[in-house]
């Protein structure tokens, strides 16, 4: 029987980032006779991965990894409208590809997957790595603190994806595993 594929897309967040490729690292091994994870990248994404050194993580683990060349190149788009894919996640989302995708702007890889997705009805998970106005700590990858001020119009366009049809909003890293439990238990 053959498996069935998820598309997880990493953009340039820093926020959350090692926690997720954990997350997903665990669970790709939980559900690894289920489910194929193809994993894309952002041109900012793969700049991330490789400062915060966790790259050779995500190679040894996935099979199938490709890098952003243009908005349309690796051909995600489509192959998430042709329904090769369950669901698309982006994880973490940077604000950038929060309000692009709130906004309807398709001009990255991950940004027009998820707009194309969205308008052939494939769900939607986005982690944003903006979710509250205020104040933030996050890591940086030699494991000081950078404070971070959330902005209303970073949060606003996360909201506004949170009433899009089909589209899910994720708080942590944790939840993914619930994705999965729920599309493939």
């Amino acid at each position: 029987m053959a498996k069935r594929k998820v598309a997880w897309g990493i953009t340039g967040a820093g926020d959350m980032i090692e926690e997720t490729v954990q997350a997903m690292l665990n669970i790709n091994e939980d559900f690894k006779d289920k489910v194929e994870i193809e994993v894309f990248i952002s041109k900012a994404g793969d700049q991330v991965i490789k400062y915060y050194e966790i790259s050779h993580e995500i190679e040894s683990a996935f099979d199938k990894i490709w890098v952003e060349i243009n908005a349309n190149s690796p051909f995600l788009a489509g192959n998430i409208q042709l329904g090769k894919y369950e669901f698309m996640l982006v994880a973490p989302g940077t604000s950038n590809t929060v309000a692009k995708i709130a906004l309807r702007m398709g001009d990255t890889l991950i940004s027009n997957a998820a707009v194309m997705g969205q308008k052939a009805n494939v769900p939607l998970y986005i982690l944003p790595a903006d979710l509250e106005e205020g104040t933030t700590i996050t890591k940086l990858p030699d494991g000081k603190d950078l404070k971070l001020t959330i902005r209303k119009e970073d949060v606003e366009h996360a909201q506004k994806l949170a009433k899009m049809d089909n589209t899910y909003i994720l708080r942590t890293p944790h939840e993914i595993r619930k994705v999965f439990e729920e599309n493939f238990g």
